[in-house]
């Protein structure tokens, strides 16, 4: 048969593409072509045999057919959280429109509505932040609450609350025993600050300067009787009673220090802390014949303590010796890592018990301030007894001269900047520590204290309610400007101390220009007597607080069988030199 033309295979018609018969090629002649056979297709038409079978099939086309859009989820709702009751509930309209009238806001009624609203939607923030767990301050070694001594176990009445607390196995105050101030906190361990107000509270913290005590070796065995709320220089507005004078329990003890200073000259501990806002940290020393230094203002952290003003807020020792007062220092005093504003970062702490021993004041110019002595309520003994102590520092080797500081007459109206407004600022709208700084806040105990401050009132000392209320008419009727005033002078006074103190190394005055006062007797006194009784001899030691100077008290002598208070003033940041001097005098009067 003829093998067709070209151009007749060319014509030839097409061939039905959707036929499956196999395409012979043509074979040429003496050669025989095996053809290999062809894989049948698969369900989707797809002969390859690693292909994965598609699950739907398609046997009359080789791609696999698209599959049809899924239909759409429906998603559900949003789980609702569950109920858990506001930490900060709104206010009702009601309690907007009072606030408003208060604050002397002209709203409508739908701006108060509008208010309402506004002011809710803003404190839910705060319920957002419940979940979140605050830092706090450390508590690192185990006590048990303790309790509340009974009388026989109590004769001066020094003690609040016994528990003791064993710290650190060894350290610089190993083996001493210890008693804490009661407006300092103590994690598990009762704190009333002096006042049934705040009766039944408990710190869940320690303070700083109860941890550093601990890590030393210190042993704790208590908090010690302080004044309600802090604030008086006598020892009769304590919650449970009168704090008694070591040396004649007829007569006050000194505050607001009281129980911490009795409890050092009983011997029941070697050392306390204390506080000091108006000279708390050398009254009690003075009427007890103990040694007590207010340190430069922030060189001792206050965190973790009750306030009364930040501004003169202080922390230090109280010891039966000089060595010991310094001992203490060494371990309480430092940078607290930010948490009280008080303090500068760059606070250097030196070895003060190696460093006050010294042979004799060589080249020291030792000052005795004339304001000092000589006030309408000084004793003409006392004011002897502490001439006659600073001219024997002479014999030591010091310069002992007169000096005259003319605006120390003045420093009663000039602290009562902070007395008054500044203590109600802190006190009752701040809850005892006071607002408006960075550093740690004890939230809890601030809760607990500014309810007491504005609904417990009735068990305030009568000192305390004339402070407020002076306070309160003072910011209401001045807003601030006596506030503002009397610590732009408060500048002038930290000056001209300084100057004085330029050629000199310290000053010397009487730390209380009398003798322990009697303790008042029931229906003796009137209101305002007690609360006159509760500040007449801070004239002295107040002044330091203002300008922040360190200042030590040190008996100088005995006035029927009382002791007399020597103070000795230093330059900010050389407590060294005060326990240098203070020393000195230590030595001759053994």
């Amino acid at each position: 048969m003829a093998e067709p033309s070209k151009d007749e295979s060319r014509n030839e018609p097409p061939k039905d593409e959707s036929s499956h018969e196999e395409q012979k090629p043509p074979q040429k002649p003496g050669i025989t072509i095996r053809q290999r056979p062809k894989p049948k297709p698969n369900q989707d038409g797809n002969s390859d045999p690693r292909a994965t079978p598609s699950p739907t099939p398609s046997p009359s086309k080789t791609r696999p057919a698209k599959r049809p859009p899924r239909p759409p989820v429906a998603k559900k709702p949003p789980e609702k959280a569950l109920f858990q009751d506001p930490a900060v509930p709104g206010p009702t309209t009601a309690e907007v429109s009072t606030l408003a009238t208060r604050l002397n806001y002209a709203l409508t009624d739908e701006e108060v509505k509008q208010c309402h609203s506004l002011i809710t939607d803003a404190l839910e923030g705060f319920n957002r932040l419940d979940h979140l767990v605050e830092p706090t301050l450390p508590v690192k070694y185990p006590r048990t609450p303790g309790h509340r001594p009974t009388a026989e176990e109590n004769p001066f009445n020094a003690w609040y609350w016994k528990s003791t607390i064993i710290g650190a196995d060894s350290g610089k105050l190993a083996g001493k025993k210890i008693a804490i101030k009661d407006n300092v906190m103590v994690a598990g361990v009762p704190m009333m600050n002096g006042c049934r107000a705040l009766e039944g509270t408990i710190p869940d913290v320690d303070a700083t300067v109860v941890t550093r005590l601990l890590d030393a070796g210190g042993m704790i065995l208590g908090k010690a009787t302080c004044e309600n709320l802090c604030y008086s220089g006598c020892s009769h507005t304590a919650a449970y009673g009168p704090v008694l004078n070591f040396h004649d329990q007829t007569r006050s003890a000194g505050g607001s220090s009281s129980g911490s200073t009795v409890l050092v000259m009983t011997g029941e501990v070697d050392m306390a802390i204390g506080g000091d806002q108006g000279g708390s940290l050398r009254m009690p020393p003075c009427w007890n014949g103990a040694v007590g230094l207010k340190p430069t203002w922030g060189l001792v952290p206050y965190t973790g303590a009750g306030s009364i003003e930040p501004t003169v807020d202080h922390l230090g020792p109280i010891a039966r010796t000089v060595h010991d007062c310094a001992l203490m220092l060494e371990v309480i005093a430092g940078y607290d890592d930010g948490l009280d504003h008080r303090q500068p970062p760059n606070i250097v702490v030196p070895e003060y018990t190696t460093e006050i021993e010294v042979e004799n004041l060589n080249g020291m110019r030792i000052g005795i301030l004339q304001e000092g002595f000589g006030l309408d309520t000084s004793e003409e003994e006392v004011d002897r007894i502490v001439r006659d102590a600073a001219m024997k520092l002479a014999d030591v080797g010091a310069e002992v001269v007169d000096v005259s500081i003319p605006m120390q007459k003045y420093v009663m109206s000039i602290s009562s900047g902070a007395a008054f407004e500044g203590s109600y600022h802190c006190m009752v709208r701040g809850s005892l520590q006071g607002i408006g700084y960075k550093g740690y806040y004890p939230s809890n105990n601030m809760k607990i204290a500014g309810e007491a401050m504005k609904h417990d009132t009735k068990h305030l000392s009568d000192k305390v309610k004339v402070v407020m209320l002076t306070g309160a008419y003072l910011n209401e009727t001045f807003h601030g400007q006596y506030y503002g005033r009397c610590h732009n002078l408060g500048r002038l006074l930290r000056q001209a101390y300084d100057d004085v103190l330029k050629d000199h190394d310290v000053l010397i005055m009487p730390t209380i220009p009398f003798v322990a006062q009697k303790l008042p007797k029931e229906g003796e006194m009137t209101f305002a007597e007690r609360a006159d009784y509760a500040t007449r001899m801070i004239q002295n030691t107040v002044a330091a607080d203002v300008t922040g100077h360190p200042a030590l008290s040190i008996n100088a002598g005995w006035v029927d069988k009382l002791p007399v208070g020597m103070m000795i003033v230093g330059r900010h940041w050389d407590e060294t030199t005060v326990l240098k001097v203070a020393r000195a005098h230590e030595k001759k009067m053994a």
